[in-house]
């Protein structure tokens, strides 16, 4: 990681040229409830047994049952886009994710970034390519899912 500012951004709205590596954005917290775990199943049809109920989870040594990953990651997304600190963006550009921890039903959620890079977009000169790196933890201060998510954004 670059290092840079290691600011927190206040409430705003911020476009590329505005932002520098170490800027950092807290997106607040969120609580996965079973209704999350069980509307995703039903929209994906990921059904598998370790989200769908505390007994097959604990069968597989998971003390309740497990959120989807994808579940947490979409939630994650839904929770940058609504921060008080926002970015002018155009698109994602994609994920390196890793799910470290299970997240459990009923888990609450950190989430926050920092920015990484900010690089020039040649594909225009309005824009530029954010690299956010985001470590998400859960009340035990451990951190279960962490990853970047590289950004088009207008400057």
């Amino acid at each position: 990681m670059t290092k840079g500012s290691n600011r927190t951004l206040s409430p705003g709205l911020y476009g590329a040229d505005a932002l520098r590596p170490g800027d950092k954005v807290d997106c607040g917290t969120t609580v996965v409830t079973t209704d999350m775990i069980d509307a995703f199943a039903a929209l994906t049809g990921d059904r598998f047994e370790i989200h769908m109920s505390d007994d097959a989870a604990q069968a597989h040594g998971f003390q309740l049952r497990v959120a989807h990953g994808l579940l947490v990651l979409s939630v994650i997304d839904g929770l940058k886009n609504q921060a008080t600190a926002q970015i002018k963006a155009r698109a994602s550009l994609g994920w390196d994710w890793r799910f470290r921890q299970p997240v459990l039903a009923e888990d609450r959620l950190t989430v926050s970034f920092t920015v990484t890079d900010v690089a020039p977009f040649s594909g225009a000169s309005d824009q530029a390519i954010l690299t956010l790196e985001f470590d998400i933890r859960n009340a035990d201060d451990v951190v279960v899912q962490s990853g970047t998510n590289r950004l088009l954004a207008y400057r």
